[in-house]
């Protein structure tokens, strides 16, 4: 009866151990609530004066953070190396396509397999995220929330008519990535991309009137890559976290449009048929941030800044420019209640071509901007908060435009899983 019981058990941890060599792992996050957007900006109905337009709604793409369905796996190889991948999608559980794409398709957010080795590093080929991305995700007060307010992280067009002005490329198709692993606390990030076709990339770093309106997705939704590449650094001591990345991508077919405000529908107006690449259509986008956290126990301080500037391949003096610092705190104040704040301030520049503005042939135009942004976490479980986030952003009056701003809220739920 021993022997039998012993064989038993032999067999069951074996097969424990076989299963355990490859796993799959199904996860995903949902985030619903009610937002509100209000902008101020001037229209050609109302002869250039600024007006309000608000808008709210109840949502399914986050305000705290872009819902998601994701599967990755691993399987050991064995001699340390393990074969991996990732495939995660965006959701939206409001909207009767499901992932907000008019086609019933999914977005992709990031996929790609690669291969580990211990005490090495991995490689992966896919749609994958970019240092900048990695390093901001580390060092944001907000945590790459989707609401309007953060200088660093201001990717995200969900408040409506495209009021973030975009700040960095979150990700690139096609790429191969090389990554660490960690070494008296540093770990290293590379990023190569070759003949990319992607909206996923950046269509601009710098929006036009002033970042409260963007360019219409019709007019610049995307951009080809004839190459991109990135690399980022993280460094970990004690209880102090520094990230730096850097980014570069050349783009050879960079598309424009027409300058576009709110309109007082909600919609969007055409202001100038000015398009929005005065640059040409063969331009360099590069990409720089760096940020640090501290962690003094009570509350962590954390601080940022980023440059991103698009320039002519064929004039560098013909430019645009956004440059952004930030600083926020983040902590406890009960075990069930989370808090955190942001400010931050900039400028966007640019150079002999403008296009801060309808009015095209300005030289060398300027407009700052000061953002802030808090918000609450009410910890139900492990896996699910309510939340609260306020954000605001004021962009100032130049030769070219006169003062505008935007704000937002969003209070709802989230579930991890």
């Amino acid at each position: 009866m021993k022997k039998s019981l012993f064989a038993i058990a032999a067999v069951g941890a074996f097969a424990g151990a076989a299963q355990a060599q490859s796993s799959v792992t199904v996860y995903g996050l949902l985030d619903v609530g009610f937002q509100g957007v209000t902008t101020r900006g001037p229209l050609a109905a109302t002869n250039g004066a600024n007006t309000n337009v608000n808008i709210t709604r109840f949502s399914g793409e986050g305000a705290q953070s872009t819902s998601r369905l994701g599967f990755r796996g691993t399987e050991d190889l064995g001699g340390g190396t393990r074969a991996f991948f990732t495939a995660e999608f965006g959701l939206n559980p409001t909207d009767a396509t499901l992932s907000g794409n008019a086609n019933n398709g999914l977005f992709n957010r990031q996929t790609f397999v690669g291969i580990g080795q211990k005490g090495i590093g991995q490689a992966a080929i896919g749609t994958q995220y970019t240092p900048v991305h990695f390093a901001v995700g580390r060092t944001d007060p907000g945590q790459q929330n989707n609401m309007i307010g953060s200088v660093i992280y201001t990717t995200n067009a969900s408040q409506g008519n495209g009021q973030t002005a975009t700040s960095y490329t979150v990700r690139y198709n096609q790429a191969l990535t090389l990554q660490t692993d960690r070494f008296a606390g540093i770990q290293l990030y590379g990023i190569y991309n070759n003949n990319n076709a992607s909206s996923n990339n950046t269509p601009t770093s710098i929006p036009a009137n002033g970042g409260v309106a963007a360019p219409s997705a019709a007019a610049g939704a995307g951009q080809n890559n004839n190459e991109a590449w990135g690399l980022g650094a993280n460094f970990v001591w004690k209880k102090l976290n520094f990230d730096v990345a850097y980014q570069s991508s050349q783009q050879i077919s960079y598309f424009g449009g027409a300058f576009v405000t709110p309109s007082a529908t909600g919609g969007t107006q055409t202001v100038g048929l000015t398009p929005v690449n005065q640059l040409g259509t063969n331009v360099n986008n590069n990409q720089f941030y760096t940020g640090l956290v501290y962690d003094f126990g009570i509350l962590k301080a954390y601080a940022g800044y980023i440059n991103a500037r698009i320039e002519s391949r064929a004039n560098s003096n013909n430019y645009l420019s956004r440059t952004g610092q930030q600083i926020g705190v983040r902590g406890n104040m009960t075990k069930t209640i989370e808090g955190w704040a942001s400010v931050g301030n900039g400028s966007y520049t640019a150079g002999v071509l403008n296009t801060l503005g309808a009015t095209a042939g300005v030289t060398n135009a300027k407009q700052n901007f000061t953002s802030y942004q808090v918000g609450m976490n009410y910890i139900l479980s492990k896996r699910t908060n309510l939340y609260a986030i306020f954000g605001s952003t004021q962009v100032s009056s130049s030769s070219v435009n006169i003062s505008e701003g935007a704000s937002s809220y969003g209070i709802g739920a989230r579930h991890t899983f």
